[in-house]
């Protein structure tokens, strides 16, 4: 089937709510093309740092079919910001003699020089986004370091409390006694050694006992037990997450057994413990 197509892809990342609307591309992008008519492929909440898009492999789809004759994007980044993905989707326009269009940025992509321009800038696209996102990780980091709450809501048995650290207004976690008894009973059942999750769940339940006005779970159990948060500070722990690569950012000293410990995530691969909350 012979191309006769004209196509707008437009992208808006979840985490970026700052960005050009869906909208906005759309409009840029019918102004490049003067009034004529085409076909829209929106991927609302995904990022170009990657091709795990619904509408973008719809738009390869259709390429392949012989549907598409040219693509228009507001920016090169709503599309990709990998090279490697760029030059795959390049390859694929190429073949299927799919012109390929920024409303923003004006390249032609028939010439060699429009094709390496074209790579020279998705390059720095991707050396935009780890800037950013290391930018942002060194923040995060930063502010763990610094004993901020980093967002989210507290374990069960804390609860939030305003509070200023170094003129910053921030929260911390401080123990809540009215859930006091229900942990303390979690964990003085778990240390009996042929008690289960499944058998915690059971008796709160029989008790008519309730967290979060729900009946008890073995998930929300396991992970509960689990959190550190409930551990005391003391220095065999300090040794333990020492010897696993933790970064720990207070010193031996603090861990007398006396606070607990928080675990922070910075991002997949750094862990930070933080200043503690009273127990």
């Amino acid at each position: 089937m012979e191309n006769h197509i004209d196509a707008i892809y437009s992208s808006q990342p979840a985490d970026r709510k700052d960005s050009i609307s869906i909208e906005g591309q759309i409009e840029f992008c019918k102004y490049e093309l003067r009034g004529g008519s085409f076909q829209e492929y929106t991927d609302k909440g995904y990022s170009g740092k990657n091709t795990d898009r619904p509408k973008f492999h719809e738009l390869l789809a259709d390429i392949k079919r012989g549907l598409i004759k040219k693509v228009v994007v507001y920016k090169l980044d709503r599309i990709s910001r990998s090279i490697l993905d760029f030059a795959t989707m390049m390859e694929t326009f190429q073949a299927y003699n799919v012109e390929f269009v920024s409303s923003t940025e004006k390249f032609d992509t028939s010439p060699p020089m429009g094709r390496a321009m074209l790579n020279i800038c998705i390059v720095f696209a991707q050396l935009e986004q780890k800037t950013i996102q290391k930018r942002v990780t060194d923040a995060y980091y930063s502010r763990c370091q610094r004993g901020f709450h980093m967002s989210g809501a507290a374990p069960f048995y804390f609860k939030l409390e305003p509070t200023t650290i170094q003129g910053i207004r921030t929260k911390m976690m401080v123990p809540d006694e009215e859930c006091a008894d229900i942990a303390r009973l979690m964990f003085e059942m778990y240390a009996g050694p042929s008690t289960s999750f499944g058998d915690i769940a059971q008796h709160f339940a029989e008790m008519g006992i309730k967290i979060y006005d729900k009946e008890l779970k073995r998930g929300f159990i396991s992970q509960l037990l689990q959190n550190p948060i409930y551990a005391q500070a003391d220095l065999e722990m300090y040794e333990f997450f020492k010897s696993q690569g933790t970064v720990v950012v207070n010193e031996a000293a603090d861990f007398a057994g006396t606070n607990a410990v928080l675990l922070s995530y910075a991002n997949a691969r750094l862990r930070s413990w933080i200043p503690t909350a009273k127990r």
